[in-house]
């Protein structure tokens, strides 16, 4: 089993590690301040010790990233700090001469390209974005997306590795602003928050519309498979209707920018569209993983050719 060095020791970074430590590759966890990432490592152990595994759990450990450097049986590197463009490029130079040039390095984010954060740099045919989804140890689905010079092979690479620890890839062959799972996801919040805006609609509505709408059987099959089943005809002729009154922003609406002005940003802060208490966000959460451990299950049932 090939080593696996994580870069940052927050939410994604703890998901990120526990699944390699559940496939049973060993992880090194980097970060600036040695005891914040000792402290995370209890949290990492527990994730993966709830999560399907061969049997054979990796060993996890600690080090700074500044001056770790024990490269030998590294098979990927993942950096996984906060979204700060300067930060990752700052970090991205680093890594580009300290890290052997046959190693993969992958940006965890989906909000920049490899080419932002690693332009100029020598050996930037190595790096890529590799995007998980929060929560990192639930969500199947992981993107890879090359940039202008990434090799194609290595990329592949990486997904086969990827998809060894019980995920799905998918390779997107050039960066495209948020990937495609977020792209996806900011077409619907687009019309969803216009709709809001214009008062026609609750947050409520749109999310049982979703919920125990089309997104019901999304789980099941994916949009384009569903219309291979119910017919693009009857697509037309319902998106000639329905494409022009589509909404068409280029910036979030007032209802959700005011709210943010006003430091209502959801339930990190006790407040977004609703009023949220620490007990009742607890227990949001609990729902919402119980849903998707779930969810994940149905991936399962009749799967397709590969994995769930």
């Amino acid at each position: 089993m090939e080593n696996i060095v994580i870069i940052g020791s927050g939410h994604m970074g703890a998901g990120i590690a526990a699944i390699f430590i559940a496939a049973g590759h060993d992880v090194v966890v980097l970060g600036r301040q040695l005891p914040a990432v000792e402290a995370r490592l209890p949290a990492v152990r527990a994730l993966a010790a709830n999560l399907p595994s061969s049997g054979v759990t990796g060993q996890i450990s600690a080090g700074l990233v500044d001056s770790w450097n024990e490269w030998s049986g590294v098979g990927l590197v993942i950096e996984t700090i906060p979204e700060q463009l300067a930060a990752k490029q700052a970090l991205f130079a680093e890594l580009d001469h300290r890290v052997p040039a046959h190693i993969p390095i992958g940006s965890n984010s989906s909000g920049y390209g490899i080419d932002q954060m690693a332009a100029g740099l020598q050996t930037t045919d190595r790096m890529l974005n590799v995007h998980y989804s929060m929560p990192a140890h639930i969500v199947p689905m992981v993107e890879v997306a090359l940039g202008a010079h990434t090799r194609p092979p290595l990329a592949e690479a990486v997904c086969r590795l990827i998809e060894a620890t019980g995920k799905k890839t998918t390779l997107i062959k050039k960066y495209i602003p948020g990937l495609l799972i977020s792209r996806l996801q900011h077409a619907l919040m687009r019309e969803a928050l216009s709709l809001l805006d214009q008062g026609i609609v609750t947050p409520q509505a749109i999310d049982d519309a979703v919920r125990f709408g089309f997104g019901f059987r999304y789980a099941a099959i994916g949009p384009m498979a569903q219309k291979e089943m119910s017919g693009w005809d009857t697509h037309v002729v319902s998106g000639a209707a329905v494409y022009p009154s589509l909404s068409n922003i280029d910036a979030p609406p007032a209802c959700v920018t005011e709210l943010v002005k006003q430091g209502r940003t959801g339930m990190n802060q006790g407040a977004g569209f609703e009023r949220w208490t620490p007990a009742e966000v607890a227990e949001f959460k609990r729902k919402y993983e119980l849903r998707l451990r779930a969810a994940f299950e149905v991936l399962g049932v009749a799967p397709d050719d590969g994995p769930p």
